[in-house]
């Protein structure tokens, strides 16, 4: 099963807002042992939603989207999440006692009296419209629940709530966390070029399954001027074999070495 991430809204592609969301994953994923495989972002556009959600339930991956699911015109997530399975929305009965029971927390908060039938909260109770047989993913910040079917969870836009859930998320699959977790071995190389060393990767890859190369050239890096990050990433039992073969398999080519990294 592979991780993925989905962060939806027209404020992020506009640059209105800047995303926090794909960085915290990862964040959350290191924490863990795991890695994220992929991630989109999308906008509030129903039917390319609709499209992208149908292959994320398809997909057999542990998928968490982020954004879209409030109760406005522009929030369109949890209706595309139904059309891609195919089923009716429902105000799901935990989502509407927990949203109740935020609207008495904050009615009592201003002094005034909640009222289940209030246009406003009708309003609000559309927050816990979700697909029908859906799950409830908790809010610690403010109660208003996200929900999942299968392996892909919906959360809210906002960091502040969006983050614990997705931490929520995540320690429902143990089976998924690692105590080795994934780390990187990588060297400083110049006087090659990328091209001259691709053999030398693929053959790394090949030897030691499992373990991936990777190359990130620089032109102009600020200390090491035009040179290639070349490197091997993977469980960390596994990754000095492979590392010690890269290197050796580097100055065999009569490159140079300026420095190693680990990360």
């Amino acid at each position: 099963m592979q991780v993925g991430l989905l962060i939806i809204g027209d404020e992020i592609l506009s640059g209105k807002r800047r995303d926090s969301h794909l960085a915290k994953f990862i964040e959350l994923l290191g924490e863990r042992g795991m890695q994220l495989a992929w991630a989109q972002y999308l906008g509030d556009d129903r039917e390319l939603l609709t499209a992208r959600l149908r292959e994320a339930f398809a997909s057999g991956d542990l998928v968490v989207s982020c954004g879209g699911i409030g109760a406005t015109p522009d929030d369109h997530t949890r209706q595309s999440a139904a059309a891609a399975l195919g089923r009716p929305l429902a105000l799901h009965p935990e989502a509407r006692e927990r949203i109740w029971q935020r609207v008495q927390q904050t009615a009592a908060e201003q002094g005034t009296t909640a009222d289940p039938g209030h246009p406003d909260t009708l309003r609000r109770f559309e927050m816990g419209v979700f697909p029908e047989d859906a799950g409830i993913v908790p809010n610690p910040y403010n109660n208003i629940p996200g929900f999942f079917v299968g392996d892909v969870y919906f959360v809210p836009g906002f960091p502040v709530m969006a983050h614990p859930m997705m931490a929520w998320v995540l320690d429902r699959y143990p089976q998924l966390h690692r105590e080795v977790g994934v780390v990187e071995r990588s060297l400083i190389v110049q006087g090659a070029m990328e091209a001259s060393l691709t053999p030398l990767m693929e053959a790394i890859e090949t030897e030691f399954p499992g373990i991936k190369v990777f190359s990130l050239p620089s032109v102009d890096h600020p200390q090491w001027g035009r040179c290639i990050e070349l490197g091997v990433k993977g469980d960390a039992e596994r990754l000095d074999p492979a590392y010690d073969a890269l290197k050796r398999g580097a100055i065999q080519f009569g490159a140079h070495i300026s420095t190693e990294l680990v990360r």
